[in-house]
This record gives C-alpha cells, sequence and structure tokens, in this order.
C-alpha cells in the first residue's frame, strides 16, 4: 500500500501569489460601478416607497382621523427630505432599467433584433402614458 505525503502549497522556495490590496470603495473609481452600486441601493427606496404606498392607504382605510394624522406626519422635514431623496433614486432606478432592459430582455421580430432604443423609448412612451393617466385622476378630483 504506498502512502500519500501532503505537499505543501508554500514552502520557503516557492513564492507567494502577489495580490494586490483593493480598497473597500474599489467601486468609487468607475461611474460604471458607482452607477451599480447606486442602482442597487436604490431598491431600498422604491420599497420605502412602497411601505409609505400602503401606510396611506391604511391610514384611509382606517378613517379620516387616521389619513389626517398621517398626512400631518408626512409633513414632517425629516420625512419631506426623505421623500424628495427617496423620489430621487426612484426616478434613477427607473431610467437605468428602462436602459437595461434592451439588453437585458434582447427583443426579436421576425428573426431580427429590435434596436436597443426602440424598446428603450416605448418603455419611456408608457411611463410618461402612465403618468399622464395617475395626474390626470388625481388632479381632476381637486
Amino acid at each position: 500500500m504506498q502512502q500519500l505525503t501532503k505537499v505543501p502549497l508554500y514552502t520557503e522556495y516557492h513564492p507567494r501569489w502577489y495580490r494586490p490590496r483593493v480598497s473597500v470603495y474599489w467601486w468609487l473609481g468607475q461611474w460604471q460601478y458607482l452607477k451599480f452600486i447606486l442602482r442597487e441601493l436604490s431598491s431600498v427606496f422604491v420599497a420605502l416607497v412602497v411601505v409609505m404606498t400602503l401606510l396611506q392607504l391604511r391610514a384611509l382605510r382606517n378613517g379620516p382621523e387616521a389619513y389626517a394624522k398621517l398626512q400631518a406626519l408626512l409633513k414632517s422635514p425629516a420625512v419631506l427630505v426623505v421623500s424628495v431623496v427617496s423620489l430621487f433614486f426612484v426616478v434613477f432606478h427607473t431610467i437605468t432599467w428602462f436602459n437595461l432592459t434592451p439588453r437585458a430582455m434582447p427583443l426579436r421580430v421576425r428573426g431580427k433584433r429590435v434596436p436597443e432604443w426602440l424598446v428603450a423609448a416605448s418603455n419611456y412612451a408608457v411611463w410618461i402614458v402612465a403618468s399622464g393617466l395617475v395626474a390626470f385622476l388625481v388632479l381632476r378630483s381637486q
């Protein structure tokens, strides 16, 4: 029976691999990496907007007093700052996602790939129409 010997991965005569130290903030060096990290971070603010919307719906369901109380809370300076930051990140998330969609989901019609600008433009068109419809419904009732 053969005896297996364990070969060390590093010996005194075998040099170690060179691995340069990388800063924790390596992603700040290039715009593409920074944009990726900001888009990932924007998901937190998208979730925050969803939670705020659900809280408003719950307050509406609980009656006028609960809704007035929530509206007073939403008018506080801290909530307004968070809302403005959230709006920035939600718009940033939407724009970067619309621009990424043609690459993430290439569309083909009759075997030919649809141009990326056309796919992105259709997303923006639907966004504008939906926003206009919501604005019409909200402003009509006032």
